[in-house]
């Protein structure tokens, strides 16, 4: 069957085609030309300068580890990205790159943050510390010296984002900060117990399931940060 069979309706051909129309129509702001598929329309204005215009760089100028580097990024440029894809310090892993895994967190003036969630152009005049600027040239960090002596991971992939939440965790402790299991939230003294450190660390998945290695690293850590 036509569109040109029935002259008494409109043909599910005609109904589809109409539907189709419209949806690209609100999704992109363009109509669909006569006889072009969504993907050639789109390619077309595209051709022609139209949705796909290219975005400037903005030059950028990131303090990461006490180093400057200076960076020319899209504006949408995430810092997880930056650092990954630009700067090479691929030590935080993009895990879920929703925000859910840790797997990315680094400090950001001594506070923690999931880098895939931020845009790096935000961060210029702050104090961005990764995984690779915790040691002290040969000397290790007691949090990546605790990870080591109990064993706290496995493929270590989520590892750089579990040590750098683990150091912002303790800041938070020192600076008493309760948490959902604290027993007395209006105490600045906090007893950095193992229900307080699994809480305060929930955002930090290891699908290898090093959980109580991990605990006991960060324990051990605590006494000598």
């Amino acid at each position: 069957m036509t569109d040109q069979d029935d002259k008494t309706g409109p043909t599910r051909r005609t109904v589809l085609k109409t539907g189709v129309a419209a949806g690209f129509l609100f999704v992109t702001g363009l109509p669909l030309r006569e006889g072009q598929t969504p993907v050639a329309s789109a390619a077309a204005d595209a051709a022609v300068g139209g949705t796909a215009a290219p975005v400037d760089s903005v030059p950028t100028v990131l303090r990461i580890n006490s180093r400057e580097f200076s960076v020319a990024l899209d504006p949408r440029t995430t810092l997880l990205d930056a650092l990954r894809d630009h700067l090479d310090l691929t030590g935080s892993k993009k895990g879920c790159d929703h925000g859910q895994c840790g797997a990315c967190t680094v400090l950001v003036n001594g506070r923690r943050i999931n880098a895939c969630l931020t845009l790096a152009i935000m961060h210029e005049g702050d104090e961005i510390t990764t995984i690779e600027g915790l040691a002290k040239g040969d000397d290790l960090h007691p949090m990546q010296a605790a990870f080591v002596a109990r064993d706290g991971f496995q493929c270590g992939y989520c590892t750089p984002g579990q040590i750098c939440s683990a150091v912002g965790m303790l800041g938070e402790v020192d600076a008493g900060w309760s948490s959902h299991v604290s027993a007395d939230v209006s105490s600045k003294a906090v007893a950095l117990t193992d229900d307080e450190i699994r809480e305060r660390m929930s955002g930090n998945i290891c699908r290898c399931a090093a959980y109580p290695n991990i605990v006991a690293a960060i324990r051990d850590a605590s006494e000598e940060v």
